[in-house]
């Protein structure tokens, strides 16, 4: 028997505005070597991603559509009172001191990302301090087609501020934000490249579905792990179980030293939505490396 999966109420599709697939090896034939070509891969296209989710699995960007923001607002405190303060989602006895405190570091430089389109439809994310003049990174995917209207983000205080647009890379899936300098968001410290390693402890920071400042531990499940972007664009990133879903977009990748390894991007989804233990993460330096080009001007 057939059932059609249904979103909770409030929290609007699960999946995202938009569905990309991997050539993963989600059928048959093992896995190949990382990046290059796996044995019995299948691809599946966005218009017969219903029908391939029976036999494997798809990729979905993880920004969050409008439903989604929505639902989360509904855990915040609408009474000005103050927001609710970020706390790590993980049980301190499954995390080390080290990933304990790297999330406490963390939550400082991370914000929640909310997109207003010219047609009155709100989308979100998240992003993160890339340096100490208030530069943050998040997604492009987060920002939707076309130019936004405005772009808003709420700091770890509650503080609700208009940010401006820097620039965008949509090869890269990546965008800058800037914020005023009296923001005061910490600027998280990067991995240095090719230190990341299969099998390292790693948390994901973001918003999902709006619950701004959540945390969630898992390891580096894969490295080179090819994906595909919108409009047929592939780019490599990094494979990890730690729960990633819609409204991680544009948020931090961690390690046990605090330091950001990749940006979180994706998700693969079977039937009936959710994270189901795959996301991926643009490298940091593939993501530093596109910052650092709108920042300069380069777009």
């Amino acid at each position: 028997m057939t059932t059609t999966p249904t979103s909770p109420t409030g929290l609007g599709e699960p999946r995202g505005p938009e569905y990309v697939s991997p050539d993963l090896d989600l059928i048959g034939g093992g896995a190949g070597p990382p990046g290059g070509p796996g044995r019995g891969r299948r691809s599946f296209s966005t218009a017969g991603w219903r029908r391939a989710a029976l036999v494997g699995a798809a990729v979905v960007l993880v920004s969050a559509a409008s439903g989604g923001l929505a639902g989360g607002l509904v855990a915040r405190q609408e009474n000005g009172a103050g927001a609710p303060s970020p706390t790590p989602s993980a049980a301190a006895g499954g995390l080390s001191g080290d990933m304990i405190n790297a999330a406490k570091n963390t939550l400082d430089g991370v914000v929640s990302v909310e997109v207003r389109a010219a047609d009155g439809s709100v989308s979100g994310g998240s992003g993160f301090a890339l340096d100490g003049n208030q530069n943050i990174v998040t997604n492009d995917h987060t920002l939707g087609t076309g130019e936004p209207k405005a772009v808003y983000v709420e700091t770890p205080s509650g503080r609700r501020i208009q940010a401006t647009l820097v620039g965008r890379d949509p090869d890269r899936d990546i965008a800058v934000l800037k914020v005023p300098p009296s923001t005061g968001l910490r600027p998280l410290p990067l991995a240095k490249t090719g230190t990341t390693q299969v099998g390292e402890p790693v948390i994901a920071v973001g918003s999902p579905l709006g619950l701004s400042g959540t945390v969630t531990a898992g390891i580096v499940s894969a490295l080179d792990r090819e994906v595909k972007l919108p409009k047929g664009r592939r780019q490599t990133a990094i494979q990890t179980d730690a729960s990633i879903n819609p409204g991680n977009s544009g948020g931090p990748l961690v390690n046990g030293s605090g330091e950001v390894v990749g940006v979180n991007t994706a998700i693969a989804s079977l039937e009936g939505g959710g994270s189901i233990g795959i996301g991926f993460a643009i490298p940091i330096e593939q993501a530093s490396q596109a910052a650092d080009r709108i920042i300069a001007g380069g777009g």
